[in-house]
């Protein structure tokens, strides 16, 4: 059933085209559904859990976009999704953003507990001086290590765990998960499927192990490992590392001197004008056949472009 109400802020994936089940959408433009509005039927769809998107979109293969919706609404109850007559794209967003957003949208609704242990769901823990820990075992729950040497574990589906100071150590296990260091040296850990894990100080890790999970490194010399089968890495300061080892995983390491490397069965990467890829070629079994790599400008590798290994050799993905 169908109801009138306000606008409502939310996340939307897309494929690399920007398109959604064939629909073209474009950044600052509004769009409008003629007709009845049903979840998972009709209506223009997005999430208001950022992570929730990962369900539908993939981070490997997706883009993704802050949206507000309007009009007539419709959720299924399932997760955040809601289908809506109106839709306006506001602006697209990286990996790094939503998982950000993805860590405030838990922390907005969690419920804080004295002491640094929450036990239920939509608990939230505080952590803020050095060497403290902050832990969040229920779903939907938020533990923040704020101090150096901290660390925060979420152990609950849709749980966040933030940890802003330096040498500060992050984790969330369950799916859905979302981690966060902030301060150099920091690592941040997502083992839950379609989990995110993002460490944006220099000389940071970030990890997703899960199936469908996003690792992302933004500081210098930050390592991006992503093992999940269609997991994304990606690492965006310079002289980093990103690696996808799950099957059809993506590594993307566009900052100066870095190394994308993708070794799972059709895995594909990209680099830098001045980086290299390192590309795995399997069958379907997962034995390996061949491995290569090559350096940004040599046998035809474009910059910024993803490849993958074929018998053919190096061949270029097309959107």
């Amino acid at each position: 059933m169908s109801n009138e109400q306000g606008t409502v802020p939310a996340f939307k994936g897309f494929d690399q085209n920007l398109q959604c089940r064939g629909y073209q959408f474009e950044v600052g433009k509004t769009f409008e559904h003629v007709g009845s509005v049903e979840a998972c039927a009709s209506g223009f769809h997005a999430c208001e859990f950022p992570l929730d998107v990962f369900r539908y979109y993939a981070p490997a293969t997706s883009r993704f976009a802050v949206v507000t919706l309007a009009g007539d609404t419709d959720r299924d109850g399932d997760d955040t999704k809601i289908a809506a007559a109106r839709i306006t794209i506001e602006a697209e967003i990286k990996l790094p953003d939503l998982i950000q957003r993805a860590v405030k949208w838990v922390f907005d609704r969690a419920k804080w507990e004295e002491g640094p242990s929450a036990t239920g769901d939509y608990g939230a823990a505080s952590a803020t001086g050095d060497y403290g820990a902050a832990s969040a075992t229920g779903n939907r729950g938020a533990a923040s290590a704020t101090g150096d040497y901290g660390a925060a574990s979420a152990t609950g589906n849709r749980g966040a765990a933030s940890a802003t100071g330096d040498y500060g150590a992050a984790s969330a296990t369950g799916d859905y998960g979302a981690a966060s260091a902030t301060g150099d040296y920091g690592a941040a850990s997502a083992t839950g499927n379609r989990g995110a894990a993002s460490a944006t100080g220099n000389r940071g890790a970030a990890s997703a192990t899960g199936d469908y999970g996003a690792a992302s490194a933004t500081g210098d010399y930050g390592a991006a490992s992503a093992t999940g089968d269609y997991g994304a890495a990606s690492a965006t300061g310079d002289y980093g590392a990103a690696s996808a080892t799950g099957n059809r995983g993506a590594a993307s390491a566009t900052g100066e001197q870095s190394i994308a490397c993708a070794l799972g069965y059709e895995g594909k990467a990209r680099a830098s004008e001045t980086g290299w890829i390192v590309l795995a070629r399997r069958d379907d079994e997962g034995n390996v056949l061949d491995v290569r790599t090559a350096k940004v400008g040599a046998e035809g590798i474009e910059a910024g472009k993803f490849y993958r290994l074929t018998e053919a050799g190096f061949e270029l993905v097309e959107d």
